[in-house]
């Protein structure tokens, strides 16, 4: 199952969510809203010392969920 970040219209808030199916509601965990958009993300793949793609071009900025995982 693929994980996809998502930001909720309502809030603004960003987070990440296991999806099984394409078709699944996703609601946002701060405000419980429905309206959310699925956003582009590129890929990372850890092989020994060498890091292929990276999981922070999406954001911008270092503040998404799996930059936080780098700090």
């Amino acid at each position: 199952m693929p994980i996809f970040e998502f930001r909720c219209r309502a809030c603004k808030h960003r987070f990440e969510r296991l999806v099984a199916r394409n078709d699944e509601n996703v609601i946002c965990p701060e405000c419980k809203s429905r309206d959310v958009t699925k956003l582009f993300s590129t890929f990372a793949a850890k092989s020994g010392d060498r890091t292929i793609g990276s999981s922070c071009a999406g954001c911008g900025g270092g503040d998404c969920a799996s930059c936080a995982g780098r700090r």
